[in-house]
């Protein structure tokens, strides 16, 4: 594994507070620069690296011929050539200041998928092969106009994603440090009281008695509400802290384990490898490392 994979730099983009917006438009034979984070939002269409390595986050993927990813502020992120043959890879780029849309202006009505959006990309999403390819033509309108025009397509581009069908986050929950709202009192006081015990033995039971509902009646609620059961939700917030303490200590595998909540470690390196494709020793190898700034 090279250095690259192993080093965190935090890029200072070349956008700056007078723009709305920038963009690359580049056709190369790898995948060269290395994992970085930066505040603004990046929206990164990738087409002919079937094979490349994709991370986002904790999430570690090898990608298809065609894909298009919305990163958040401050999210780890970068791709490696990896198994990728091609040697004309083509990559669209567009990066936006965080507070491009004003916080009031998305609690309006019009921009509640907009806002919804933008939350999940503090875990990454990925969008659908279907979505990537429907869009690829618009990405590339998208470069050749400049002004007020430029402003309304992105605008619309980020409208019409938000809409689209099949994306999914790939960050575990609690990597990214976010709040995410559920509009629900109760499965927020729930997901409280998870982040807050995530390493201690915590039930169902514990749960249902914090938000003051029968363990049926939550059971059900959760799963409708986030998509997720109970123990689904609670790994994923242990999973998050797994991989931010394999990323940033030298804790034993087993000592991560059972410092988030895993009294069994073959249980946990099964749900983990699940998740992530990859055992938490081969994580903390593609990703752990000296952090770098530039």
């Amino acid at each position: 594994m090279t250095d690259q994979l192993r080093s965190i730099y935090r890029e200072i983009t070349p956008l700056n507070t007078s723009d709305c917006f920038t963009f690359f438009k580049r056709v190369k034979q790898e995948f060269n620069f290395p994992l970085h984070y930066h505040e603004e939002y990046e929206l990164n269409f990738v087409y002919n690296a079937k094979g490349a390595k994709r991370i986002v986050g904790d999430n570690i993927e090898t990608i298809g011929d065609i894909e298009l990813v919305l990163v958040g502020s401050n999210l780890p992120h970068g791709w490696f050539t990896h198994e990728c043959e091609s040697t004309e890879i083509h990559e669209i780029t567009i990066q936006f200041h965080r507070d491009l849309f004003d916080e009031k202006f998305l609690r309006r009505n019009q921009l509640s998928h907009v806002r919804a959006l933008l939350e999940r990309a503090a875990k990454g999403v990925l969008f659908s092969q279907e979505t990537t390819a429907a869009f690829q033509a618009r990405m590339e309108r998208l470069t050749t106009k400049n002004g007020f025009d430029s402003v309304l397509e992105l605008m619309s581009i980020l409208h019409d994603l938000s809409l689209s069908r099949g994306m999914r986050t790939l960050c575990n929950a609690c990597f990214s440090d976010k709040h995410f709202s559920y509009n629900s009192r109760r499965i927020e006081k729930a997901f409280e009281f998870m982040e807050a015990y995530y390493d201690k033995d915590i039930s169902l039971a514990d749960v249902a008695k914090v938000v003051n509902m029968p363990e049926v009646s939550f059971s059900r609620f959760i799963k409708k509400r986030t998509g997720r059961t109970f123990i689904e939700s609670l790994n994923e917030i242990r999973l998050g802290h797994a991989s931010r303490l394999l990323i940033d200590t030298t804790q034993t595998v087993a000592e991560v384990s059972f410092n988030c909540g895993f009294n069994n470690l073959s249980y946990f390196n099964r749900i983990f490898r699940k998740k992530n494709g990859c055992t938490p020793t081969d994580f903390r190898k593609n990703y752990s490392g000296t952090r770098v700034f530039i």
